[in-house]
């Protein structure tokens, strides 16, 4: 096939790495700040991204936190032979563990109340689109059709821990998982004393408390611009609530002048192409962000501000659209501050 491809897992794990970077960067710790703890930090590379985390607390916590980390991913991966989920999509009736229950019944929450917009049976589609293995190509529209007609996640039968799934139908988490995974470290975290942590998922970050100086974290939110000199379009001040962003430079490849990235409509199996360019959701429950940050990228930005607008209470967001504009709700707008190289973007606030 022709074309240009523009996915390298080493720029997308040095990205990933620039960004935790950033994020701490911003934090000064000293003995008076911290007390008797003081802030330690590990770095894993799991669910296909390097994760950072960095806590004010006991080493053997991030120990935990990194079995934690291994031991779910081993459950719910999707390419992993041994995993739940691969034996799911390959017999199609399989017992699941309550954690991966926990996962896939938080997953069809999300599918549900977006209407579909996330549907985490697409992953058929997206190895289509060879997204899964880097062997990407435009699918012939004939056979892209014909899968979309087994992209249905209603139809996924959950009785107790035994799950079943349609002969034609494969399923995958990922949509939700790095967002399950922060909340999950994040309670372990706290029930264990720590109070000030940053939890950075390659990019979807969960925070704990505030810096142990008691100033806010702060979040950097990766430009969706492929001409953009810092990668950074502006930065966030958190604490307490995961902060989690889908965009399409995320994985994309370009093809006859034409760039197809990840994100895909699963009513149409095609990238979801609505003008949106990059979604943050930040709330307190991270599979629930992970998962809106895809679903309302795919609505488009009427349908996104109007499910914001219902549910304002339960999350926010940042939406950036492909003619240089950003969509923020009232409670961030202060919170929020543009990079120097984006200062003068048009920004909206939504309330």
């Amino acid at each position: 096939m022709n074309g240009r491809f523009y996915r390298n897992n080493l720029i997308k794990v040095l990205g990933e790495v620039f960004i935790c970077a950033f994020i701490i960067s911003g934090c000064n710790f000293d003995s008076n700040s911290i007390g008797k703890k003081q802030m330690n930090t590990s770095t894993i590379f799991a669910m296909d991204t390097v994760m950072e985390l960095k806590i004010n607390g006991d080493k053997f916590l991030l120990t935990d936190s990194e079995h934690m980390i291994r031991n779910l991913e081993k459950k719910i991966s999707v390419t992993d032979d041994e995993s739940e989920i691969y034996e799911l999509n390959h017999v199609k009736k399989a017992i699941l563990s309550d954690q991966s229950i926990d996962v896939l019944e938080g997953a069809i929450d999300v599918c549900n109340k977006t209407d579909g917009a996330l549907d985490i049976s697409i992953y058929p589609v997206l190895k289509l689109w060879g997204f899964t293995t880097g062997e990407y190509n435009v699918p012939d529209s004939k056979m892209l059709d014909d899968m979309i007609e087994n992209v249905d996640h209603s139809k996924i039968q959950i009785n107790g821990n035994t799950v079943e799934i349609p002969e034609n139908m494969e399923i995958d988490l990922g949509s939700v998982a790095k967002g399950y995974t922060g909340t999950m470290v994040a309670d372990y975290l706290k029930e264990n004393s720590v109070t000030s942590a940053l939890i950075n998922l390659g990019g979807n970050v969960q925070c704990i408390g505030s810096k142990p100086n008691g100033d806010p974290w702060n979040v950097a939110i990766k430009s969706p611009f492929f001409d953009s000199n810092s990668g950074i379009i502006g930065v966030l001040k958190a604490s307490d609530e995961a902060i989690i962003t889908s965009g399409g430079y995320e994985r994309y490849f370009e093809q006859d002048g034409n760039i197809y990235w990840h994100i895909l409509d699963p009513s149409t199996g095609m990238p979801a192409n609505n003008g949106i360019v990059s979604v943050t959701v930040v709330g307190e429950n991270g599979l629930m962000c992970d998962g809106l940050s895809t679903a309302l990228f795919v609505m488009g930005l009427d349908d996104a501000i109007n499910y914001w607008k219902d549910n304002n209470e339960s999350f926010d967001m940042i939406v950036i659209t492909e003619d240089r504009k950003i969509y923020i709700t009232d409670k961030l707008y202060d919170e929020f501050t543009l990079s120097s190289e984006y200062y003068n973007m048009n920004l909206t606030v939504i309330s």
